[in-house]
């Protein structure tokens, strides 16, 4: 899909003119940004809820990226709040529908480049992708401590003994 973007530029005369200028974006780019997936927030204070918080000081993107995992370490819901550009909120999005529904040892494993090649995100945006890895990598991280603190094992390091 084309999308226009106006663009000022002082002129040697001290002036200011727009020029049009064209930017592609992917279609489920598009789509994600206008209709983001599983906004939300869960109850950080659950002790099955693992919460990731990561930024990109660069730019200014901040994803929060919230798991609600069963005692079996499946993923049964995933929220997101993401303050940055379109291509940061159509990651998030994006990754919170791939992942519910997967174990936390599968998630784990997902690469910024599998989450930019979905997309068709452009090198440019690549700190979008990055940024959502973390995140998952994060809420399992948070999750992870909270199920130490309960005195349960942690069910990917079970299943990576098998």
């Amino acid at each position: 899909m084309l999308s226009t973007v106006k663009i000022h530029i002082k002129s040697s005369k001290g002036n200011l003119s727009l020029l049009p200028a064209k930017r592609f974006y992917h279609e489920k780019v598009i789509d994600h940004y206008e209709n983001p997936r599983n906004v939300g927030s869960l109850d950080k204070k659950n002790i099955n809820v693992g919460t990731g918080l990561v930024g990109a000081p660069a730019c200014g993107d901040v994803m929060k990226l919230q798991i609600l995992v069963d005692d079996n370490g499946k993923i049964q819901e995933v929220k997101f709040k993401t303050f940055g550009c379109g291509s940061a909120i159509a990651s998030s999005s994006y990754v919170t529908e791939h992942i519910k529904g997967m174990s936390v040892l599968d998630a784990g494993k997902i690469k910024n480049t599998e989450i930019a090649k979905e997309l068709s995100l452009p090198p440019v945006k690549l700190h979008c992708s990055m940024l959502a890895e973390d995140a998952i990598k994060s809420a399992i991280k948070d999750w992870e401590s909270k199920s130490a603190l309960r005195g349960k094992k942690f069910v990917q390091a079970e299943a990576m003994a098998v």
